[in-house]
């Protein structure tokens, strides 16, 4: 037998000596683990109220589920987007009146009410002049009339129509407010449910690194490791902590985002209860078509159209004669008490009372001749307006189709990505688990489950990523198409 030959039967034979002990004492409770100091120490055993005190209120109280749905209906109901919009609407609402559009009569009283002290003096040829002072009058006016127009060119009903088109417009703009605000809402929802994601891959590769530790700590008390190989893995799990801390932050805002669309406090705290479920099957086609016909932005930008030709015809209508039709009772009375009544033998002191009363009726006609040619420049703008309504119609409709495209486009890719991820988890988690068995058996390096762990959490963290790019593009698409309010059973 030869030199390297018995060598390398010695150093098995005592690699094969050492394995069994090694696994022996790694099988064996490990008494070393309450020794060792954790990155999160145990309360003393003295203290466990102080420690439910201080919980309870973190854990029980705040944390409150809230679902989608609800988080949805507390938005239709608190976000002050939607409450200006809708009052908005309440007030173009408000204007769709046929007196407002010039259709009904006016009609008008006038009371007034005068008290005068005269001073006179009256001269009459050769006579002494006769003076009066303080001489007191009086006078009541009242009248009620009444205005009604009957022609202007038909322009009081273009009027009308152009409010209908304005109230439709208001409404379409309502709903394009709502739509926007429901796919922030389910956004910002979901935006915490991948935080929340977030911080239990991390809270699961923490488990990974203390299991890692205390497995280290085991091979360092029986004398197979160094203690550098448990202060590495004190080390990274440290980093683990740092980075749970920071997604803690990243979930937080998370949760103050909602909370401001929504419209309550930002330190109200909850816990999402509904997960990211992606919808992997809408049709390029139905979704195009949904869009010309049910987008509101898209129904606005028409509806503007009728306004703005509504505004031309109504210059077009000023043109015209304007013929009304007047009508009133009127009340005059005069009081003086210092009246003077010229008779043979001289001027007389007398009161006079002077009243008039009756109805009165009549038709006004007006007929435009000259304005400075302002009709013609003001039918002329409003042609401008009109096309300008026309460019803003397309700039909307190929925007929109623009952005519907991109958000097909992500939609496409993230399904792709989405399905390349949910099989990568599985052997990902498989891996670790393989890798902290062999680590356990002595077969692995800490760097190589380390790589392991970090394999994981990458793939967790990325996972959380798509499945969130994947449904925001959802939620665009169903926007554009105005299926998000339609969804939610609004």
């Amino acid at each position: 037998m030869s030199l390297h030959t018995s060598f390398r039967m010695q150093f098995s034979a005592r690699r094969f000596f050492l394995s069994p002990a090694a696994l022996l004492l790694l099988a064996l409770p490990l008494t070393a683990r309450a020794q060792q100091p954790v990155p999160m120490p145990r309360q003393p055993a003295t203290q466990p109220q102080a420690k439910a005190q201080t919980e309870k209120p973190v854990t029980v109280a705040p944390a409150a589920p809230l679902t989608l749905a609800e988080a949805i209906r507390i938005g239709l109901e608190n976000n002050y987007n939607i409450r200006l919009a809708r009052t908005d609407e309440q007030i173009a609402a408000n204007n769709v009146t046929r007196g407002n559009a010039g259709q009904l009569p006016t009609v008008n009283g006038n009371v007034s009410r005068t008290f005068n002290i005269n001073n006179t003096r009256q001269e009459r040829g050769e006579t002494a002049p006769v003076v009066i002072n303080g001489g007191k009058a009086n006078a009541l006016n009242a009248n009620l009339t009444g205005t009604w127009t009957i022609f202007d060119g038909f322009g009081m009903f273009i009027a009308y129509d152009r409010l209908k088109a304005l109230n439709q417009s208001q409404q379409q703009l309502t709903r394009a407010t709502l739509e926007e605000t429901v796919a922030d809402i389910t956004s910002a929802y979901f935006a915490v449910v991948r935080e929340s994601g977030k911080i239990k891959s991390i809270e699961e590769a923490l488990k990974i690194g203390q299991a890692r530790i205390d497995l280290t700590q085991a091979r360092v008390d029986v004398g197979v490791s160094a203690k550098v190989e448990v202060l590495t893995a004190r080390v990274d799990y440290n980093a683990d902590q740092s980075a749970l801390i920071q997604q803690q932050e990243a979930l937080a805002t998370a949760k103050i985002n909602l909370n401001n669309l929504l419209g309550r406090s930002a330190r109200l705290d909850f816990q999402p209860a509904d997960s990211i479920v992606v919808a992997r099957t809408l049709d390029r086609d139905a979704v195009a078509q949904a869009i010309q016909q049910n987008n509101p932005r898209l129904q606005q930008a028409r509806t503007n159209i009728e306004v703005a030709t509504y505004d031309r015809k109504l210059v077009r209508a000023s043109r015209f004669p304007e013929i009304g039709l007047q009508s009133g009772y009127g009340l005059t009375r005069n009081i003086n008490n210092a009246f003077l009544i010229n008779t043979a033998q001289g001027s007389v002191l007398s009161s006079n009372i002077n009243r008039v009363y009756g109805p009165s009726y009549g038709v006004v006609a007006s007929v435009p001749i000259f304005d400075g040619f302002n009709r013609r420049r003001l039918e002329q703008n409003a042609r401008i307006g009109e096309e300008q309504s026309q460019l803003q119609l397309s700039q909307t409709q190929l925007q929109i189709e623009a952005e519907a495209e991109q958000a097909y486009a992500q939609y496409q890719n993230r399904l792709q990505l989405l399905e390349l991820e949910e099989a990568n988890i599985l052997l990902a988690r498989e891996n670790v688990a393989i890798a902290l068995e062999r680590y356990r058996l002595g077969l692995l390096t800490p760097l190589a489950l380390r790589e392991a762990q970090r394999t994981q959490l990458d793939a967790e963290v990325r996972l959380l990523d798509i499945r969130y790019q994947a449904k925001q593009a959802e939620i665009v698409l169903r926007r554009l198409s105005s299926g998000l309010v339609q969804q939610q059973g609004q």
